[in-house]
């Protein structure tokens, strides 16, 4: 490892090309360098809507992780700060487990003493189980299956917080999107009995903000009813998700879910990216309402959305901007929009996969010398803090690489999307200056 931290501009990257991607963005390659991912402990299922809290997405319902002792103290820490810690219990896995299995005997039991417990009695336990069960090759479904025999009253269910996994086809948070659709059923009879008016929004485990067109737009394409997960009230309200004409998928970690609904109820669906580029949203949209047969006019939200990226353009002219990744955004993406806008865009500081090649690609046309940093990589030992001498940071993890910075950590639990996501984007941004001015 030399003096430097490794970097790499978006030119040099789009000329090695998808299939030479560098050896320093490859975790299997090298040790993980974790700062700052331990603000968010370097979990799968600590920070935010990891896999634990993500599990409690199903309303009525409680948690029970297995695991050994150590996996399960920062859930105490988490579960307290974000409020669900009353729905969380545990079954600690002892040296003998970890050797025999042993646990998997106690989990039917353990359902049962929590269902009894927890007022008022639950529909749903989810068990959340970690590394250990993954190593030990565990059948979580069949004990899953043995505790619901046990306890008929309750749904019982899987969930994987295995960081063994994050490399695979189907990380923690893909397969977490799958288990917690996984108990809608069928509705009987013919799909006649499907609520045509209807349309599942998948991918989050938080709403959409009010304020965002695409609610009103899905009105105008003759939705009368839009659903998330995150405002079901009850497990009723949930189960009849089944009833969607269409899932449509907000977030690309939900295909497998949607995919998975496809088949076991036959809810066909789509999927919409969350943009930042004005005329892609609009793009997007049009090409949605075509995909339906259906005519779909959002001019005066494209209109609103160029009038306030101008008078955006034209306060900061000349401005920079370093980029995370711990935000509501893709990255890559949100660099392509912001350069596509005129913007300086000095660096991005991101993990890289194949699905960033489409938007490195346009950068390495319209903002060539943007430079790429790897986080995950161990010459990262080597960044100088604050040698990047951006104005503005975007993502809470950018605030540690830029200290100096205007920061905006748009990581709000609540998603921003489409236009009105864009908007909000920018007022956030025009709000830092602001601040950073009056210090």
């Amino acid at each position: 490892m030399n003096g430097n931290a490794y970097c790499i501009t978006m030119a040099e990257l789009a000329e090695r090309g998808v299939k030479d991607i560098p050896q320093e963005a490859v975790t299997t390659k090298h040790l993980v360098y974790s700062s700052p991912a331990t603000l968010s402990y370097n979990s799968p299922g600590a920070q935010g809507f990891g896999v634990k809290r993500a599990g409690l997405a199903i309303p009525e319902s409680v948690e029970l992780v297995v695991s050994p002792g150590c996996c399960g103290r920062n859930s105490t820490i988490e579960g307290g700060a974000a409020g669900f810690s009353e729905k969380i219990f545990f079954l600690r896995m002892d040296e003998t487990d970890l050797v025999t299995g042993r646990h998997l005997t106690k989990i039917p039991h353990a359902v049962k003493e929590i269902a009894d417990f927890y007022k008022p009695r639950p529909k749903v336990v989810v068990l959340c189980v970690t590394c250990a069960d993954a190593l030990l090759g565990t059948d979580m479904e069949r004990v899953c299956r043995k505790a619901e025999e046990e306890n008929p009253d309750i749904k019982v269910i899987p969930t994987y917080m295995y960081a063994l996994t994050r490399e695979s086809v189907k990380p923690p948070m893909v397969a977490v999107r799958r288990s917690i659709y996984s108990l809608l059923e069928k509705l009987p009879g013919t799909n006649n009995d499907r609520q045509t008016a209807s349309v599942n929004l998948l991918g989050h485990f938080a709403p959409l903000y009010d304020s965002c067109e695409l609610y009103e737009l899905l009105r105008r394409l003759c939705f009368a009813k839009t659903n998330e997960i995150s405002r079901c009230k009850s497990f009723e309200e949930y189960k009849a998700l089944a009833a969607a004409e269409l899932n449509l998928v907000l977030h690309p970690e939900a295909n497998l879910a949607a995919e998975d609904l496809r088949r076991r109820l036959g809810t066909p669906y789509a999927e919409l990216r969350r943009l930042y580029q004005a005329d892609k949203i609009h793009k997007q949209y049009l090409l949605f309402g075509a995909a339906l047969d259906r005519k779909l006019d959002d001019s005066e939200f494209y209109e609103a959305a160029k009038e306030r990226v101008q008078r955006f353009k034209e306060k900061f002219a000349g401005c920079s901007f370093s980029i995370g990744q711990t935000l509501n955004a893709e990255p890559f993406e949100l660099a392509l929009a912001l350069s596509r806008y005129g913007f300086k865009v000095d660096a991005v500081f991101a993990n890289l996969n194949e699905g960033s090649y489409p938007y490195i690609r346009q950068l390495a046309l319209v903002s060539p010398d943007t430079r790429l940093y790897l986080p995950a990589s161990p010459t990262m030992l080597n960044y100088e803090i604050g040698q990047e001498k951006s104005d503005f940071s975007l993502g809470r993890d950018a605030e540690y690489w830029l200290p100096d910075a205007a920061n905006v950590s748009w990581n709000s639990e609540r998603q921003p999307f489409g236009f009105d996501g864009l908007v909000k984007l920018l007022d956030e941004i025009e709000a830092a200056a602001e601040r950073k001015a009056a210090k």
